[in-house]
């Protein structure tokens, strides 16, 4: 018997996504989904000297950087690179299985990192591990 293969998609945003959008994706995204966050070269990208982009534009851009860092740290993404050309990445974000029963919430570990007090982890009466 031979397994039948699925073939990668990955999905590319037409337009530069946010950060918001990004979690927006982490939150519903199923095991194996594939997101192109950013193409360009990254750490390049984000700095003024480099970079053709706006101010804002690149505060952006460093906040999804850093999101997406943010994910995978907690087990929610893989994040991939793959060579496009020159100086040239595409940044990939491949969601995780996520926990059966998690302790909390993808908005709750948001409001946590800013320090939103009662958003402690595993606080808000979450199932137990």
């Amino acid at each position: 018997m031979f397994m039948e293969t699925t073939p990668f998609i990955t999905v590319r945003a037409s337009r530069p996504l946010s950060e918001i959008e990004f979690c927006a994706w982490v939150a519903q995204a199923v095991p194996g989904d594939r997101l192109e966050y950013h193409r360009g070269f990254l750490v390049l990208d984000i700095f003024p000297v480099f970079s053709g982009l706006s101010d804002a534009a690149r505060a952006e851009l460093s906040r999804l950087g850093s999101r997406a860092f943010w994910a995978a740290e907690q087990g929610l993404v893989h994040l991939v690179q793959e060579r496009v050309g020159p100086d040239q990445f595409a940044y990939i974000a491949v969601a995780r299985p996520k926990p059966k029963a998690a302790a909390v919430s993808l908005s709750e570990l948001l409001l946590a990192e800013q320090g939103q007090p009662g958003h402690a982890t595993g606080s808000s009466g979450g199932a137990a591990a």
